[in-house]
């Protein structure tokens, strides 16, 4: 009997369908609750609400920006866009009373440029733009009685007050009972429980997903200990501690990384010493006695050598390298000037100009009636066209679904809450939410489209919720034009400059460890370079595979180049091992070394990609 068989969606269908899992935060709902809301009271209360919905905005955009991490990581994932936003609240506050539409339609294509280019320099970069962007077009557009500067200071302050209570607050429930930390003991553990994981899965299908796992925990932990130091009160003691523990999970990962690249299945006793591990961090304990692994092979042993280094290092806890991305000015300024900086610039200046010059149409044909409030077609338009959230029909699909929800929601609160009590509650418990809407675009977006007009209408504008769903909609058909239009230079620029990054890493790690070097702190360094990259560039092309064929096909080939350079780095690790212990490759390693640099120029051809040669093991 025949069985039949349902037709899987396109990617760029199925992509908008998609919902991150997990648990509830807790913590940053609390913070949430305890952000915008109160702001909002204090300023009513003192009768300054223009002020006061100033704040409540950064601090919205200061709770889309707490995701999970330390305490450390969260001061740079906040803080820098906080400082974008109000400087270009203040910009678009002048700009807004002192230029003519032309002139300030010019700006903000300018503006455009800058903000998308330095969304090529990594997420904190990104959202630093997004709300230099946003913030220009609600300083120019929200008409409120304040000036510049006093709009630029409530901003720093609505965005301050949650990042104070981001680092404040304990994190209920931690199971050391150690409230000085907030996610950084959770993510060193879960680096071992990861290591354990690629251990048991050596020499099954399941390795490589589980290999791509550890890189993925490995950057979480690197990112949530190198933060900057705030918390001075922490002891220094238990944070040196953390950072060994942290250092001594490197070599265990390199080892298990060369296990499973040989493709042979370990034995149990391999994968329950970092177990135990990851159980010491978490209770922040001592390790205990561990299982030590059979010696019979370069990988075991090094295995070995490095749970009694764990071992020690847990014991001793005298600290350690981070290993840390060491990105210089020059090196950011050619990210940020290179193809995908000039691809995301071009898109986003093209956007947000043609954005700011139809609200500037509409708002002089007084089609926005008496209000001035046509920021909120550029506005939208920023969040539309910013590649890194999410592939471009994705976010457009899911931004006009969550604005007629959250415009529609919003209409029935309206009118029936008292005023301003019941607009004050509606915004204390949509900051709430924002933690757990943020796993969707089309979620995030009603829950923030339900706290703005809340803020707009306490502010002392109109209900407004029929406008904001014709200007989404109209900014959703001109992000999907323009976001298709052919632009100068070569498409796919974002995805060819990360491939290229990660194949210049991977090259440095090869190159290092053909060398013989002793050097283990540059090694381990590379390593993660290599592997952090590569993680940058699988995200920036799975993103690319999910957008319209149009766009799609001119990243048709990069996944294979991507899986080709992993193979690179993985057979670069497992002769760092080698090296280790016999002093010299073995035939196996330098015919694989050899064949993936042939398959890698192949690929590299075939998609017309320029990727520095890896070295032949001599």
């Amino acid at each position: 009997m025949s069985r039949s068989v349902t037709p899987a969606l396109p990617p760029w269908l199925a992509h908008p369908l998609r919902v991150q899992r997990g648990p509830v935060p807790w913590s940053a709902v609390t913070r949430g609750a305890l952000a915008a809301g109160p702001l909002l009271l204090v300023a009513v209360l003192a009768g300054r609400a223009s002020l006061g919905v100033v704040a409540a905005v950064a601090a919205m955009f200061a709770g889309i920006n707490d995701r999970p991490g330390g305490r450390r990581a969260c001061a740079e994932r906040i803080g820098a866009p906080a400082l974008a936003g109000a400087l270009g609240l203040l910009a678009g506050t002048y700009a807004g009373q002192h230029m003519g539409a032309v002139p300030l339609t010019l700006l903000f294509t300018g503006l455009g440029f800058v903000g998308g280019g330095v969304s090529a320099a990594g997420p904190v970069a990104s959202a630093a733009g997004t709300q230099l962007l946003v913030a220009a077009a609600v300083g120019a557009g929200m008409p409120l009685p304040d000036t510049g500067w006093e709009r630029a200071l409530a901003f720093l302050a609505g965005a301050g007050w949650l990042l104070a209570l981001r680092l404040a607050l304990p994190t209920p429930g931690s199971r050391a009972r150690d409230f000085r930390f907030d996610g950084e003991r959770e993510a060193v553990a879960r680096v071992y429980d990861a290591i354990a994981a690629l251990l048991a899965a050596a020499g099954g299908p399941d390795a490589t997903r589980r290999r791509a796992a550890l890189t993925a925990a490995l950057d979480h932990a690197q990112d949530a200990l190198a933060g900057p130091r705030l918390r001075r009160y922490a002891s220094a003691a238990a944070e040196r501690r953390l950072h060994a523990q942290y250092a001594a999970a490197l070599p265990l990962a390199e080892a298990a990384t060369a296990l499973a690249w040989a493709g042979e299945a370990v034995p149990a006793r391999a994968w329950a010493g970092p177990r135990r591990l990851a159980a010491a961090v978490r209770g922040n304990t001592h390790s205990g006695r561990l299982p030590a692994p059979a010696r019979s092979a370069p990988a075991l042993r090094a295995l070995d050598d490095a749970l009694l280094h764990a071992a020690e290092a847990f014991d001793r806890a005298a600290g350690g390298d981070l290993h840390t991305r060491r990105r210089s000015l020059g090196s950011l300024a050619r990210t940020v000037l290179g193809a995908a900086g000039r691809e995301y610039g071009l898109r986003v200046a093209l956007c947000f100009g043609a954005g700011a010059a139809v609200a500037q149409v509409l708002h002089h044909a007084r089609w926005y009636g008496l209000h001035a409030h046509w920021y909120w077609l550029p506005a939208t338009v920023v969040f539309l066209v910013k590649p890194d959230l999410g592939p471009l029909v994705s976010r457009v699909l899911c931004r006009a679904a969550g604005t007629v929800l959250g415009a529609l929601l919003f209409a029935g609160f309206a009118a029936v809450l008292p005023r301003p009590g019941g607009l004050i509650a509606l915004v204390a418990v949509s900051g709430a939410l924002i933690p757990v809407a943020t796993r969707h675009f089309a979620a995030q977006t009603a829950v923030v489209t339900v706290l703005v007009l809340a803020l707009v209408m306490a502010g002392g504008e109109p209900q407004a919720s029929a406008a904001r769903i014709g200007e989404t909609l109209l900014a959703c058909a001109i992000v999907l034009i323009v976001g298709h239009l052919p632009v100068p230079g070569q498409h796919g620029g974002g995805v060819r400059a990360r491939l290229a990054a990660a194949g210049g890493a991977a090259r440095a790690y090869l190159v290092h460890v053909l060398s013989e070097s002793d050097d283990r702190a540059t090694r381990w360094r590379l390593r993660r370079e290599a592997y952090r990259t590569l993680a940058e560039a699988r995200g920036a092309i799975a993103l690319a595979g999910a957008e319209l064929p149009a766009l799609a096909r001119h990243a048709e080939g990069a996944d294979e180049v991507a899986a080709t350079l992993e193979r690179l780095v993985d057979t670069t690790t497992a002769c760092a091992v080698h090296l280790d212990d016999t002093g010299r490759l073995t035939p196996r390693h330098v015919e694989r070394l050899a064949e993936l640099r042939d398959e890698l120029a192949h690929r590299r051809e075939r998609l017309g990609l320029r990727l520095p040669e890896p070295p032949l093991a001599g």
